[in-house]
């Protein structure tokens, strides 16, 4: 999750022939507390084929590190935000018509996911993940190798990997030791067309107030501001859809990837204006939501499914607060911190790092750390079962004096 270091759109890079192989962090710089792995460059020799027809700076990319492309060993798997529920045995799939092509936008899926948002049909997109939304916004609203997005760090780090991938500058911007916005955000902003901000905050767990995140709208109307609601559903009060009404400059993302349980279906939405709406639907694909797709999620926002999401979510906030408190306890002893969880993990960081990702380690538990400096003490916990919890708070216990 480090900042990509630069401020300006990327200027042109040597000829591909002259590039050198090297390793680069990616832009979430995440490892696996289990054995440490890490993603590192595909070694392409510049004289090859693929490398002299890819795009130059493509050569220098590392692809985003991926809780799965991180893999690992163990047991208990907390490092990917996942929901431990499965749901989808419980959804009565419709496959007749398979054999033909899915409408661009399922009518049935935007109007229930309406319904469930409050937001009007004319203002949703569907998108494979909100990650999809990400790369469209990108691709519609910003020219390669002159335009920049800014993103304010530590964060996700889908939003600079998307950007590089489309030589697309990057303004990584710093929040501030409380993980707030700046107050010079506006003016370090500048400039952006498109201003990323992660709230519920993945990695950290932070929130930033409504009234906060409306300034930014406000303080930016030249900019597109983007606010990523991956994890709102364990804090909806914080959501700021309902602002889309009121500024033609604000994107929020959404998913059911988290609280709906659904990370392996990948179905994501962008709220916006109908004008934001229209260009995004120039770029995006003729088919992005497959029929099992869209038919899994449609159950998921009926009724039922929402009541039983809200039921899910209660149920991992309740072992969440379990986990932090007993981190709470271990931080007291050995040293450290725990940040206040807004979304389903708690991000600890602790004094012993390596002492506590050696005993993750043993215990075949699978968490997330990070090379970023501001992380470089951290580790995020999923929220994750009951059983999963126990052990949890069982082994934080046992390191008692």
């Amino acid at each position: 999750m480090s900042q990509v270091p630069t401020s300006q759109a990327p200027t042109s890079p040597a000829p591909a022939s002259n590039v050198p192989v090297t390793k680069i962090p990616s832009a979430n710089c995440a490892s696996n507390t289990l054995d440490n792995n890490t993603l590192d460059n595909v070694n392409i020799e510049p004289t090859t084929l693929a490398a002299r027809l890819a795009r130059p700076e493509l050569l220098e990319l590392t692809p985003y590190q991926s809780a799965r492309r991180l893999g690992g060993r163990g047991d208990i798997w907390i490092n990917a935000n996942e929901s431990p529920f499965n749901n989808v045995a419980v959804a009565e799939l419709d496959l007749s018509k398979l054999n033909r092509y899915p409408e661009c936008q399922p009518p049935a899926l935007i109007n229930a996911y309406s319904q469930y948002s409050g937001v009007v049909e004319s203002k949703i997109v569907a998108s494979r993940g909100a990650d999809e939304a990400i790369e469209l916004l990108i691709r519609a609203f910003c020219v390669p190798g002159i335009d920049s997005i800014a993103t304010f760090g530590p964060t996700y780090g889908m939003y600079a990997i998307s950007a590089q991938t489309f030589n697309v500058g990057v303004k990584a911007l710093s929040l501030t030791a409380e993980y707030g916005l700046p107050a010079d955000f506006a003016t370090a902003a500048r400039g952006a067309k498109l201003v990323f901000i992660c709230n519920p905050n993945n990695p950290t767990g932070t929130v930033i107030d409504k009234a906060r995140i409306e300034q930014a709208i406000q303080a930016l109307p030249d900019a597109i501001v983007v606010v990523d609601e991956a994890y709102i559903e364990f804090c909806p009060e914080y959501s700021v859809a309902d602002l889309l009404e009121s500024y033609p400059n604000l994107v929020v993302l959404r998913t059911l990837s988290k609280a709906f349980a659904l990370a392996g279906a990948r179905c994501g939405f962008l709220l916006a204006n109908e004008e934001i709406i229209e260009i995004i639907m120039r770029v995006i694909a003729p088919y992005p939501v497959p029929l099992p797709v869209s038919e899994v999620a449609v159950q998921a926002l009926s009724a039922a499914g929402i009541a039983r999401m809200k039921t899910q979510v209660k149920e991992l906030n309740a072992q969440g607060e379990r986990l932090a408190a007993a981190l709470n306890l271990y931080c007291e002893q050995w040293g450290g911190a725990v940040l206040t969880p807004n979304g389903n993990y708690v991000l600890a960081e602790f004094d012993d790092v390596a002492k506590v990702a050696q005993l993750l380690i043993d215990n075949g538990i699978v968490a997330r750390a990070y090379k970023d400096p501001r992380l470089a003490k951290a580790i995020r916990f999923s929220f994750s079962s009951q059983a999963d919890t126990d052990r949890l708070v069982s082994l934080f216990e046992s390191q008692k004096l």
